[in-house]
């Protein structure tokens, strides 16, 4: 396989964020909704080699979603949302340019509001930084990567995604318990019930990155204190 799209690959993940109710504008809630439930349908139940075609067009939705709300983080952080996952859906050298797309938009969403959607950004950003090769080829940059992650959870500790991405940051470091008990909090992380595709996606994704740990370090590295 490619190293590249091995690589980018599980940047597809990054998507499924929660929606805390943003302040009132109707129709930007609206937009944003059908953007994650659209995203949901292509990442969970589209076929894998249609994904970056259904990624694309969903790209220009969000875009346009964004220019409509030049004011608001949201729009932006769910257009970096996107442009991340068809760089994992596509792979090679084609999906950097993607990436780093996707670290501008959320950027720029950083400085409009960076506690915006429950610190998505940083949880979007710190999961960029490490899945993307590192210098010369690309920006990845695990210090980055570590302290955006970090932020992630000071702003969510409790949510699905900052446990999750923390994990497997942690599991790609080989620090095996850290990276399991952050799955037993994403495990037991609040219900989306807006978000029932996106929530059982992640499930299963977490069940996944467990039975790799058990597989690798077993029961006893996993949860004897101090294991790593």
């Amino acid at each position: 396989m490619n190293p590249m799209k091995t690589l980018l690959a599980a940047l597809v993940l990054t998507g499924a964020f929660a929606l805390p109710a943003l302040a009132a504008d109707a129709p930007l809630d609206q937009a944003i909704l059908q953007i994650q439930h659209d995203w949901a349908h292509i990442n969970y139940e589209v076929p894998e080699k249609q994904r970056a075609d259904a990624f694309e067009g969903l790209e220009k939705r969000a875009e346009a979603v964004a220019r409509q709300y030049p004011e608001r983080a949201e729009p932006l952080i769910w257009e970096g949302i996107v442009y991340s996952s068809h760089a994992g859906a596509k792979g090679g050298l084609g999906a950097l340019g993607l990436a780093k797309q996707a670290r501008n938009l959320l950027q720029a969403a950083e400085k409009i509001d960076p506690n915006a959607m429950q610190g998505s950004i940083y949880t979007s950003l710190g999961t960029l930084y490490y899945k993307v090769p590192g210098w010369p080829i690309g920006f990845g940059d695990d210090d980055k990567a570590q302290a955006y992650l970090k932020k992630a959870l000071q702003t969510n500790p409790t949510g699905i995604d900052a446990n999750y991405f923390w994990a497997d940051f942690q599991y790609g470091q080989h620090h095996y318990k850290d990276a399991a008990q952050a799955l037993e909090k994403a495990m037991n992380a609040p219900a989306r019930p807006e978000r029932p595709l996106a929530d059982k996606g992640r499930h299963q994704e977490i069940n996944a990155l467990m039975a790799k740990i058990r597989s690798q370090a077993g029961d006893v590295a996993v949860l004897q204190p101090g294991a790593r």
